[in-house]
């Protein structure tokens, strides 16, 4: 098994963030430091992250969270605020969320320890879709700004994919993009001229919240996984 394959069925980061552990020299094998992600590993290698051998692939396991706003999606902070790791508090495993959502935002949000799949949902190609649920400043939104959403927003960084977008009352709607911009849907309805007061995100692929309440999640069962994996 590739180095880079092991950390992430360890839990200790995704595929792409534990290649650059490994070349920031922070991981040995065999207590040599080791730069190349593709070297062959195998169980009883001796794997260590900054001088703590790994005790190898953890069970695989994905929580889905109703995160409050105010917490933050990373797993830890050096402020000692709360995050999305703390509500879920499974400490036996090496979890951390799949993407982020900001901290005013709140909502459906994935927590893993399988770097592999971690990837490839917040991975551009595989456009998965993610719902959410805003309120808008700005008095009603017209049917040319919905449309302005539909189409795409041209955006300091490029032109945004085509959303699906449904007005909900003159001042609230669902809106469905397929990419992972930095608060994307926030900058979106701000350029058509209708800044967020709330935010939600309600649906992240197959899944959404059902009776989950904020601060509550659960762990999903492996039919949920799988049908994670086929996106």
């Amino acid at each position: 098994m590739r180095l880079a394959k092991y950390l992430a069925h360890a839990g200790v980061a995704s595929r792409r963030s534990a290649e650059e552990l490994i070349r920031s020299g922070r991981v040995s094998v065999q207590g040599r430091t080791v730069t190349d992600p593709a070297q062959d590993v195998g169980e009883h290698s001796a794997v260590a992250l900054d001088g703590e051998v790994l005790a190898g692939p953890e069970p695989r396991v994905v929580h889905m969270l109703n995160k409050p706003v105010g917490v933050l999606s990373t797993a830890h902070d050096t402020h000692g605020r709360a995050t999305v790791v703390d509500l879920v508090g499974e400490h036996r495993l090496r979890l951390y969320p799949v993407g982020r959502l900001d901290a005013q935002t709140s909502g459906l949000i994935l927590l893993t320890n399988d770097g592999e799949l971690a990837n490839r949902l917040v991975h551009p190609r595989f456009e998965v879709p993610k719902t959410y649920r805003a309120t808008l400043r700005g008095g009603p939104i017209s049917e040319r700004e919905l449309r302005a959403l539909r189409e795409g927003v041209r955006l300091e960084d490029g032109l945004t994919l085509p959303a699906q977008v449904r007005a909900l009352s003159s001042r609230e709607i669902e809106i469905t993009i397929r990419e992972g911009r930095n608060r994307q849907v926030r900058r979106m309805c701000e350029q058509v001229g209708h800044p967020v007061l709330a935010l939600a995100r309600t649906r992240f692929g197959p899944l959404t919240l059902g009776r989950l309440k904020p601060g509550q999640h659960r762990r999903l069962g492996d039919a949920e996984v799988e049908r994670l994996r086929a996106l």
